[in-house]
């Protein structure tokens, strides 16, 4: 009962700042966009805005490592893992400038989902394909503008952790546009906030890795198959090591 009252606490805590954080956005997109085409200010705010609530929640023992491994400037295909709806605030933490791929629902969510919208993120509805086809150029047309665009490749959550199998998309798009592949591993969150909850569930340790990034001419002349399988293999690897590292950090 007390996990809930905390959870309820901390999504109305959620709710009532992001009317604030909403205005405040369209005040920054507006002031803005006259000088900032790809919305660098406005991703920065609402980086800050959804750090935020992981800061308010010091159970949330969250590190960020590797934030130095990221050019300044550089155009990336970031690529991470996916445990948990809270792999997207700590992704925030990293404070550099992306677009999000994400499902079309998230963007309906009232004041959050519209402030995606602003930022010109990018929509996709699973399992239909003219959005997925959409979702491909929308990715390309950011990437021309020199915003790097961030996929979770395996589609969805996964419910225990564990790595599922990764979709082509952001791979296709990385060796057709001949950018890097920026691989980050995000562990942790699922025991935090896991798939179909929305209890809290104590202290929990949360890392969030960046790793060298790949450039384009190591796998330039590898298939969209071979391509995949290394990164979600070396994701795997790192994973693991991960996990061992934030197990033995516990209280």
């Amino acid at each position: 009962m007390f996990n809930r009252i905390i959870a309820y606490g901390f999504f109305t805590f959620v709710g009532i700042t992001s009317i604030v954080f909403y205005l405040v956005a369209v005040l920054v997109r507006l002031v803005t966009y006259p000088f900032d085409k790809r919305l660098r200010l406005l991703h920065l705010f609402t980086c800050f805005w959804a750090s935020l609530y992981t800061w308010i929640m010091p159970p949330w023992r969250i590190r960020v490592e590797g934030r130095g491994k990221i050019r300044k400037n550089a155009t990336y295909m970031v690529v991470s893992n996916h445990q948990s709806q809270l792999d997207i605030l700590v992704a925030f933490r990293l404070f550099f400038h992306f677009k999000w791929v994400s499902k079309v629902e998230i963007f309906k969510v009232p004041l959050i989902g519209w402030n995606m919208t602003l930022n010109r993120y990018i929509r996709l509805k699973r399992g239909d394909r003219e959005s997925i086809e959409r979702m491909m150029k929308d990715c390309e047309e950011r990437i021309d503008e020199g915003s790097s665009v961030f996929f979770f490749p395996e589609g969805t959550r996964s419910p225990d952790g564990t790595v599922k199998d990764f979709k082509p998309g952001a791979f296709q798009i990385a060796k057709k546009k001949k950018i890097p592949i920026l691989p980050i591993v995000i562990t942790g969150t699922h025991k935090a906030l896991p798939k179909y909850s929305i209890n809290f569930h104590g202290v929990q340790n949360i890392l969030v890795k960046v790793f060298d990034e790949i450039p384009h001419r190591v796998f330039e002349n590898l298939s969209i198959e071979e391509t995949v399988g290394m990164v979600r293999s070396m994701i795997i690897e790192n994973l693991n090591i991960m996990n061992k590292s934030i197990e033995g950090a516990r209280p």
